[in-house]
């Protein structure tokens, strides 16, 4: 038999995927994949059951449905300002995983550069290298995340024909700053790129952090691609229903890779979605407000614990450093214990790097109900607490404490 294509053979499954597998085995609290354990707002569940008997349930528009698409215009001109024609600028997805794979490919040629900043989701690196392209990797370290500017700078190059941008970040929960967000743009014009803007978080942010898009900065209107997430924004993972925004030049042929990839989604839950995005700013700020709630209280429960907590100003994530803990082993081994021996589900940071990533640090989600965060950190602290209390008690007696 002919051999199957190298690069998917060599491709491993996600890590979302294997640590919930180990925590429904394990029959453990999964704080590993970011999505909430409630449904989102009930007026935009009604939308999508009332839209299944309207009669339009056969093959939507190609680029979306016209209520969505004039929906993700006018959120745009709400939101930032930016004016959107909801006719030629606007593709809805089924995802903004696919979102992100059709810009992409509405703009790498084999050959091409493109510029990836680490810690970086996991389906980045794989589809950059699908279109043939090379990327041009930029980390990001610990605990502050900084954008390291010469080597960012040092990246772009005459190849370099994108960079892709996520604001805020996963798995770092990092709003760019606005000098960082112009650096970026200086960037781009000189070296005559585009970005493709992963901005599925935009509406998470928290501490009187704002999103900004990079879309509105001066000389961007025209080289960004800016991909929004119902699943996100309305706590709807399982809709898959994501949104470009480009101008006219780039989504038409965002249009044609999404015609090759899914060519549509399902028309009810279109059309919800723009419901949802019509929903008045209370929602938004409830939003923010309350997962800055839930972010506040698994914090502190992990500091309790003994973890160093890093700052997170926007997703549905926080990274802990758990050497304090004085666990003997890297980040994938810490996940997989405390997942079976403390029913608790982290993900590995490690996984969002392609080599010589940091060892220490665990990724958290805290988009879960209270009583389900407070259960998790009594899991953990019932796990770590009692043996180093008892070490602590033997250090006394001993007298080497």
């Amino acid at each position: 038999m002919k051999t199957v294509n190298s690069l998917l053979a060599a491709t491993g499954t996600t890590i979302f995927t294997v640590m919930s597998a180990l925590a429904v085995e394990h029959k453990s609290i999964n704080l590993g994949q970011g999505f909430p354990d409630t449904d989102g707002p009930l007026d935009v569940i009604q939308a999508a059951v009332d839209a299944l008997h309207d009669g339009r349930n056969q093959y939507p528009p190609m680029t979306g449905v016209a209520e969505l698409r004039e929906a993700v215009a006018a959120a745009n001109k709400r939101f930032y300002g930016l004016d959107i024609d909801p006719n030629g600028e606007v593709v809805v997805t089924s995802g903004a995983t696919e979102a992100i794979t059709a810009c992409l490919m509405a703009v790498i040629d084999p050959g091409d550069e493109v510029v990836l900043i680490e810690p970086l989701y996991d389906t980045y690196l794989p589809v950059v290298r699908m279109l043939g392209a090379v990327p041009r990797l930029v980390r990001l370290s610990p605990p502050k995340w900084e954008l390291p500017r010469a080597e960012l700078a040092a990246a772009f190059g005459p190849k370099t024909k994108a960079i892709l941008l996520n604001t805020p970040m996963n798995p770092t929960g990092k709003i760019f700053t606005n000098a960082e967000l112009a650096f970026i743009a200086e960037l781009m014009q000189k070296h005559d790129t585009y970005a493709i803007c992963d901005e599925v978080y935009e509406h998470l942010t928290f501490d009187g952090w704002k999103h900004v898009p990079l879309m509105t900065l001066p000389g961007m209107r025209e080289r960004c691609m800016r991909v929004g997430s119902a699943g996100k924004t309305f706590s709807f993972t399982g809709w898959k229903i994501g949104y470009v925004s480009a101008p006219r030049a780039l989504a038409t042929v965002v249009a044609k890779a999404h015609q090759n990839l899914t060519f549509t989604s399902a028309p009810n839950l279109q059309r919800a979605v723009a419901v949802g995005l019509a929903k008045d700013d209370a929602y938004f700020a409830s939003l923010s407000s309350g997962l800055q709630a839930k972010r506040d209280r698994l914090a502190a429960g992990l500091r309790e614990l003994g973890l160093d907590v890093l700052e997170a100003r926007g997703s549905y994530f926080i990274t802990t450093d758990f050497s304090p803990l004085g666990f003997a082993g890297d980040d994938v081994a810490f996940c997989r214990h405390i997942t079976e021996h403390a029913g608790v589900t982290a993900i590995p940071v490690s996984a969002f790097y392609e080599t010589d990533a940091p060892s220490q640090y665990a990724r958290f989600a805290f988009c879960k109900r209270e009583e389900v965060l407070d259960e998790a950190v009594a899991r953990l602290k019932r796990h770590f607490l009692p043996a180093a209390q008892a070490g602590t008690a033997r250090a006394k007696l001993t007298g080497t404490g």
